[in-house]
C-alpha cells in the first residue's frame, strides 16, 4: 500500500511519529506493529486495520482504488488524507449497518 501510494518509508514514519528505521522493521515484519500505529495506517490507506495483512491481490487492488498518489506530502497533508478516509470509511460502514 505504501509503495502504491507513492509514499516513502520516511513519509509514513513521520506521519506515525516514529523513526524510519522503526517503521522499516514493522514493514519487513521484524517487529510487530503497535495497534495505535496500525489504526493510523488503516486510516491513511482507507481500510480496516486487519486488511493491512491481506495477501489476496483482488482485495489489495480494491484498496488501491482510494490511494492518493501525490509526491512531497507533509505529515500534515497525510493527517488530512487519513482524516478524510476515516470519515468515508465510517460513512460506508454506517450505510452498510443501516441496510441490514
Amino acid at each position: 500500500m505504501r509503495e502504491a501510494s507513492n509514499y516513502t518509508q520516511e513519509n509514513v514514519a513521520s506521519f506515525l511519529g516514529i523513526g524510519r528505521s522503526a517503521y522499516s522493521n514493522y514493514e519487513s515484519g521484524d517487529r510487530e506493529l503497535p495497534l495505535p500505529c496500525m489504526e493510523k495506517l488503516a486510516d491513511l490507506y482507507g481500510c480496516d486495520a486487519y486488511m493491512l495483512y491481506e495477501e489476496n491481490e483482488n482485495v489489495v487492488e480494491g484498496m488501491l482504488a482510494t490511494a492518493f498518489r501525490v509526491d512531497n506530502l507533509s505529515p500534515g497533508d497525510m493527517e488530512q488524507i487519513a482524516a478524510f478516509k476515516r470519515v468515508v470509511k465510517n460513512s460506508l460502514m454506517m450505510d452498510t449497518m443501516l441496510l441490514k
